[in-house]
């Protein structure tokens, strides 16, 4: 690196005609002499929330054995390479997802119960429910970022009319909640999230920031001058890192062309897509995924909530062997061969979140990388969704801020919230109660 004490400021920003990128943490943002650097070099804490819909087939997924030493069950064994990092917690409960006299509408209740833990208003006009743990981490984290957090989903993001049994699509369709009476959409579209990461911000028209970078141009194109006037300043190891990080977001434009140039020739039956969202869904995942990280990458939020399918989701997976509705065979009645194909599911959303910490890992932040600084709980608001148990929660956490290798199990109905509780206690947002939180989870203790 160069040696000055004169450092690259942290939200240095690389700017062309229409065109504006954030820069991840390089070397050169650290001064070389004075009592700032310690500081300056210090990575901040990443919040990842990552929702799997429809519940899990428990026994394929929880470890038989307690304690320390994780055994990997069928379900989870995507997630060994990452045993250093990762802790399954069993027991835990959000109890406000039951029906509590409203009777049916499970579906509705596991996604608007996750993160809240408070029981939703039953209705398809004004809906009630409560402020989620990702919009208190906002609150806070969101402070220090140019976007206060992000709601990603990879399934419909529709906010009106009834989507079960009498509850408001708003309820089935986001976990995030501003407060009791605002829920907050979740974004499906990868081209909209990649103008929102990497539009001009001169314009709040999403058309023209779209015609702008639907220009032949690569948008690393406009501000190739800013490129070059940097690169100058920097030392070999910063050249390398920003030239990883600069095609990455090559990749992605590629990509997002690639798909919306299928689209428009491609004939889709019934349903009509969106043109930026890619046909195959694993390629979709990736995209999402890849663009979570560049946020992260570039410090432009600090909290994302991610959701692999709405509460209730009915998608089908022919590319594992599944063309049958998800929710569909949920419910199973013990048939064998639908408890087979709900685990080889549940295995794959698995798979998809290893994906996803893959690319955490293997992106450089600050002294470590972006898994070392981040805390992700993945999991579900349902257990059994045969029975549509709201109990004895499938959930992960997984985080360089934690101990792991191990399992851990807590009373039965102890609420969730109480772990969330703790992730925002060590992301450095002190809460002390919401939903049915009861205190922070005693689970770093030695077991």
């Amino acid at each position: 690196m160069i040696l000055t004490n004169k450092s690259i400021d942290r939200r240095t920003v690389l700017r062309g005609v229409g065109a504006a990128i954030s820069l991840p943490l390089l070397d050169a943002m650290v001064p070389a002499f004075g009592a700032p650097s310690k500081a300056a070099a210090k990575a901040p804490i990443r919040v990842v929330f990552v929702y799997h819909p429809v519940g899990m087939i428990m026994n394929q997924w929880t470890p038989t054995k307690e304690g320390p030493g994780l055994e990997f069950t069928p379900t989870m064994k995507a997630l060994e390479p990452f045993r250093q990092q990762l802790t399954i917690l069993s027991g835990l409960a959000q109890v406000n997802g039951r029906a509590l006299g409203d009777g049916p509408g499970d579906h509705a209740r596991e996604a608007a119960t996750w993160l809240t833990g408070v029981h939703p208003k039953r209705t398809e006009g004004p809906v009630s429910c409560g402020i989620s743990a990702d919009q208190i981490a906002a609150g806070e984290l969101g402070t220090k970022t140019q976007l206060a957090s992000l709601e990603l989903t990879l399934e419909s993001a529709n906010m009106v009319g009834n989507c079960d049994s009498g509850y408001s699509c708003a309820y089935t369709n986001t976990l995030c909640w501003r407060d009791a009476t605002t829920p907050l959409p979740m974004e499906p579209n990868p081209r909209a999230l990649f103008e929102r990461l990497f539009g001009d911000g001169q314009s709040t028209d999403p058309a023209v920031r779209m015609s702008q970078l639907r220009e032949q141009r690569s948008l690393l194109d406009y501000v190739a001058g800013a490129i070059d006037r940097l690169e100058n300043r920097l030392g070999a190891a910063d050249r390398r890192n920003l030239s990883s990080y600069l095609e990455s977001i090559r990749d992605v434009e590629r990509r997002i062309q690639k798909a919306e140039q299928q689209s428009a020739t491609t004939t889709i039956p019934v349903m009509e897509r969106p043109v930026s969202i890619p046909d195959d869904f694993e390629e979709y995942a990736r995209l999402m995924i890849d663009l979570q990280v560049l946020a992260y990458q570039t410090d432009m939020t600090r909290v994302i909530t991610f959701m692999l399918g709405h509460g209730g989701s009915n998608r089908p997976y022919p590319f594992i062997g599944v063309p049958d509705g998800h929710h569909s065979i949920t419910h199973h009645l013990n048939d064998p061969v639908k408890i087979a194909k709900v685990a080889r599911i549940d295995a794959y959303l698995v798979q998809v979140l290893a994906d996803y910490l893959y690319k955490l890992k293997a992106t450089r932040d600050g002294d470590g990388n972006l898994l070392d600084h981040s805390i992700v709980v993945y999991g579900s608001s349902l257990s059994d969704a045969n029975l549509h148990l709201h109990h004895d929660l499938p959930i992960a956490l997984v985080s360089g801020q934690f101990p792991g290798d191990r399992h851990l199990r807590f009373p039965n109905e102890t609420p969730l919230n109480n772990l969330f509780l703790n992730v925002l206690d060590k992301a450095g947002v002190r809460t002390e109660h919401f939903g049915d939180s009861t205190g922070e989870l005693n689970y770093l203790a030695a077991v």
